[in-house]
């Protein structure tokens, strides 16, 4: 797949006393690099200033050792690795953002979507405001900042701020003296922390990068809740926990997430393994071999092996000096850079019969290139499996599937799909089965509306006219569940 690109990955530090909390934050940020690889950046406070480092580029690109000495000690810190589903790629919409006004500093980092940005955006710049950024994190600060000017407290700004704000947002706060630490309403991005031996707080999107920084998981911060890190310890404020559904997306566990972290209490790799192994329940097929695309298709690849009693093996060898192949914005790009980055073993394919597995199809044409690897490396036969359903709607959330027109299951039937891709067929992961990936009980929310349309928050006040100028017809929900409800073979 690897060509769905989720917004980002944040870290923060609070220490009670001078430390290196850069080299903390750029451990963590290397943790964190899957999350985003447009660019980075770190602001640490030493109590009397801020001191920022920020660049496109990669995390060992970026945060070289000068630059980390540069940031100096500090009591806390606050970084950021970035791949933009609003604003373009520059070192002005790189993170952390600082800003100063007249109680003080601010330094954002945010993982999210804000879906009323736009319109938010409007509306201050009519009443004289002058944004430097195109991203909609300004516009949190700014919200942000509107209300601190007016509150006593940060705590009670934030407070304010999350009534007008609307959309995913997962936010580290810096300020001189204090760290905040929350998620929105729906909690549609995660976020934890965790403690070190010494008694430093770590703030991060995933449990992974705490364990970069050898501290202990505490635990998921609750969606609506804000927790405070300062002088005299940690608080929580809830007052806005359980005014909405929870929502975490989905895909954060069928492919954003590391698989070794574990989200809301649910471990990645466990909901990869039974993403496979549904889809080896619903979508058998006789073959010799199954292999999953690196890296995020490995562990569902395994999963169907299992179910199935198929040997699992290794299919790709992927080159470990490149990054997802949506480093590169530009499609073509993408598709050279997939030449460097997959080698297919010959050895595992030659002859047999391949289920290859992956995460998902987006516009088809990385999908095809990965199948035609196969094929050149003596594959008899490719059967494509996919641990998520078909995309069909867009996604507002912080992932950049903003339209439709690039959306092959929009255009196109499985047969279709199947034989644009070249492969013998081709199976779904079926929809029913999303409440079940991360917690086999099924009573779990989730936010699933890039495969359903079944949005949880209003979407259509603020956005950018582009996200909805669809250029092919938009089917229904009931059209597209029958679509997709069983594996069809290419020539049908």
């Amino acid at each position: 797949m690897h060509e769905v690109h989720e917004g980002c990955g944040i870290f923060g530090v609070y220490s009670t006393k001078l430390e290196n909390v850069a080299l903390l934050t750029y451990y963590g940020l290397y943790a964190l690099q899957h999350r985003g690889q447009e660019s980075c950046g770190i602001a640490v406070s030493s109590g009397d200033e801020f001191h920022l480092h920020k660049d496109v580029g990669l995390v060992q690109e970026v945060l070289t050792e000068k630059a980390i000495d540069s940031l100096g000690f500090g009591y806390m810190a606050v970084g950021h690795v970035r791949y933009g589903t609003t604003g373009n790629s520059s070192r002005a919409n790189a993170q952390p953002l600082v800003i100063k006004h007249l109680k003080g500093s601010m330094a954002t980092v945010h993982n999210g979507n804000i879906v009323n940005a736009y319109q938010l955006r409007q509306s201050f710049e009519m009443e004289g405001a002058i944004f430097h950024t195109t991203s909609d994190t300004e516009v949190i600060s700014y919200v942000i900042t509107n209300e601190r000017i007016r509150k006593p407290e940060i705590e009670d700004a934030v407070l304010s701020a999350m009534d007008t704000l609307e959309g995913a947002y997962s936010l580290i706060l810096m300020t001189e003296d204090k760290l905040l630490a929350l998620r929105d309403k729906h909690g549609f991005r995660p976020l934890c922390y965790g403690v070190t031996s010494d008694g430093t707080y770590i703030i991060a999107s995933e449990s992974c990068a705490l364990n970069a920084v050898d501290a202990q998981f505490v635990r998921d911060i609750r969606p609506g809740e804000i927790v405070v890190f300062d002088k005299n310890g940690v608080h929580s404020i809830e007052t806005n926990c359980n005014k909405a559904e929870e929502a975490l997306c989905i895909f954060e566990y069928i492919y954003f997430a590391r698989p070794d972290s574990v989200i809301d209490g649910c471990s990645v790799h466990q909901a990869r393994l039974r993403a496979g192994a549904f889809l080896a329940k619903d979508h058998p097929v006789d073959a010799d071999i199954v292999v999953g695309v690196p890296d995020s298709g490995i562990d569902g690849a395994i999963g169907f092996a299992n179910a199935c009693n198929i040997p699992y093996g290794v299919g790709f060898i992927k080159n470990k000096y490149i990054g997802r192949t949506f480093i590169s914005p530009v499609q073509k790009m993408r598709e050279e850079l997939l030449k460097i980055k997959l080698n297919p073993v010959s050895s595992t394919v030659s002859g047999k019969r391949v289920v290859l597995v992956d995460d998902s199809i987006v516009r088809g044409t990385t999908s095809a290139r990965i199948v035609k690897l196969l094929r050149d490396a003596g594959a008899k036969e490719v059967h494509l499996r996919i641990t998520a359903p078909p995309f069909v709607y867009p996604c507002y959330y912080g992932t950049d599937i903003d339209s439709q027109k690039n959306l092959i299951a929009c255009k196109h039937t499985v047969n279709e799909i199947a034989r644009i891709i070249g492969v013998d067929s081709l199976g779904y992961l079926k929809a029913e089965h999303l409440p079940y990936l991360a917690d086999d009980t099924g009573c779990r929310k989730y936010c699933t509306a890039c495969f359903t349309g079944e949005y949880k928050t209003n979407i259509w006040g603020g956005m950018h006219k582009d996200y909805f100028e669809a250029k092919t017809p938009i089917k229904t929900t009931e059209e597209i569940a029958r679509q997709f409800q069983h594996t069809v073979k290419p020539d049908g």
